[in-house]
């Protein structure tokens, strides 16, 4: 093992290849940055190699000074001001003696002996490691920590002025719009195919459909959902009677007798559009009608029948069997993800399309809203406290155990050479003040001795 003039020991191995990326996942860009980042980090461990070199010469450099120094004035030991000298460079060379070792036995036994007590990093990094790991998960992922420090980070202030500038947003959802049309375009109707076949379909067979729609219906009841439906249904109606008084006529004329004159025909399906528009009429603007409250007494009954094991139910279901087992169910899932994905696609590809055009002014008013609303802001930064808080509490454990079991995958040789290659340089002053300060007590001891004696 070294001695103080030995070399340090050798930089930890480079790190090992990293898996390949299968089919290109990463792409180009995903590759460039992996390449990248093994680069800079093999970089910056030469650099704090040469560091822990240069600044173990130097303390090295400095016990051989005071060894000289103290070889060439100890036959002067009895002068006034060289024993002083004397004195100065024998205490530090006992300093810089002492916490050489001291640092040594860290990282490996001082001069290759077992000595008790040293190479603590090597044999103990298991504990190390569990202690570290432990520190981490007391100290920066408590809940109260980590509330304060979302707190001082003022995240939703922050994303609200950045997104105010122009540049930003228009950055964002350029970015985004790239990643979601990358992201589309790797879902192929294969792809789709599979999920509807072997996902959605065995699913749906296995679920009873009816008490899922009776169950539906009646929450829609409830919340007079199906209200708002009837009266758009009767607007609509209300508005093709009047615009297609021929088409009721045509109506008419199929279904009367051959024998009819045409004129009564003509007087009938006057008559008959007349009450048709009428009772439309009637109904929409009347909420008590007498046919909304048969709809609805309908509505509930079939709610009901649906909920429970009655023929409906059961004719439900037989529907649903008929219509999973026909073969353009899937077709039409295929079809319906293609025209969607193409068509959302070619919006997000559009620079000046419509999508996101209207993407960017939403979310414009997003920062105006994150800027100006004090409260919307403290709302959103206590929801992402509390999401964080939920992520940590039952996933920080597990992200902490990465450096437990990090370091017990080490060797103890290789933990010690990184642990060394991160903080050696600055442990190598421990060194320099043991020299210096060796040096100063030396001075102060003879001296007192001088005094006394």
């Amino acid at each position: 093992m070294s001695t103080p003039a030995s070399t340090p020991p050798s930089t930890p191995p480079p790190p090992s290849d990293p898996p390949s990326d299968p089919a290109g996942s990463r792409g180009p860009r995903g590759a460039r940055a992996l390449g990248a980042g093994l680069v800079a980090g093999e970089e910056a461990d030469a650099r704090r190699a040469r560091d822990l070199r240069r600044w173990k010469l130097i303390a090295l450099g400095l016990l051989l000074v005071a060894a000289i120094t103290y070889a060439v004035t100890l036959p002067f030991e009895d002068h006034w001001f060289w024993g002083f000298v004397n004195a100065g460079a024998e205490a530090s060379m006992v300093g810089a003696m002492a916490d050489w070792f001291a640092v040594t036995a860290l990282f490996r036994h001082p001069l290759g002996l077992p000595i008790p007590h040293t190479a603590l990093i090597p044999r103990r990094k298991d504990d190390l490691g569990a202690g570290l790991s432990e520190f981490v998960s007391e100290n920066f992922l408590a809940e109260d920590v980590v509330r304060d420090r979302l707190a001082a980070a003022r995240v939703s202030e922050r994303v609200g002025t950045w997104l105010s500038r122009p540049e930003a947003r228009q950055r964002l959802v350029d970015e985004g719009s790239d990643l979601l049309g990358t992201a589309l375009a790797r879902v192929t109707d294969e792809h789709v195919r599979l999920l509807v076949e072997d996902g959605l379909v065995p699913r749906l067979r296995d679920e009873r459909l009816a008490p899922l729609l009776g169950s539906m219906l009646t929450e829609a009841m409830r919340d007079d959902l199906h209200h708002g439906v009837v009266d758009l249904v009767l607007d609509e109606l209300h508005d093709w009677l009047l615009a297609n008084p021929a088409t009721v006529a045509e109506v008419v004329e199929e279904r009367a007798p051959w024998w009819a004159p045409q004129g009564v025909n003509e007087m009938v399906s006057s008559r008959l559009h007349r009450e048709l528009v009428r009772f439309v009429v009637d109904v929409r603007d009347t909420p008590d009608h007498r046919a909304r409250r048969a709809l609805d007494s309908w509505l509930a009954q079939l709610a009901t029948d649906l909920g429970e094991d009655t023929e409906t139910a059961a004719a439900t279901e037989r529907l649903k069997e008929r219509l999973l087992d026909q073969p353009q169910v899937v077709a039409t899932a295929v079809s319906v993800w293609d025209a969607l994905r193409r068509a959302l696609v070619g919006s997000l590809t559009d620079p000046d399309g419509l999508v996101r055009a209207r993407v960017l002014d939403e979310v414009r008013l997003l920062a105006e809203r994150l800027v100006q609303d004090a409260d919307l802001r403290a709302r959103l930064d206590g929801l992402a406290a509390d999401a964080v808080v939920h992520v940590v509490g039952r996933y920080g454990h597990e992200a902490v155990g990465i450096i437990s079991s990090t370091i017990q995958g080490w060797d103890g040789r290789e933990a010690a050479q990184r642990i060394e290659l991160h903080v050696g340089k600055d442990l190598q002053f421990i060194r320099l003040n043991g020299t210096v300060v060796g040096g100063l007590v030396g001075v102060v001891i003879h001296g007192l001795a001088l005094l006394l004696g």
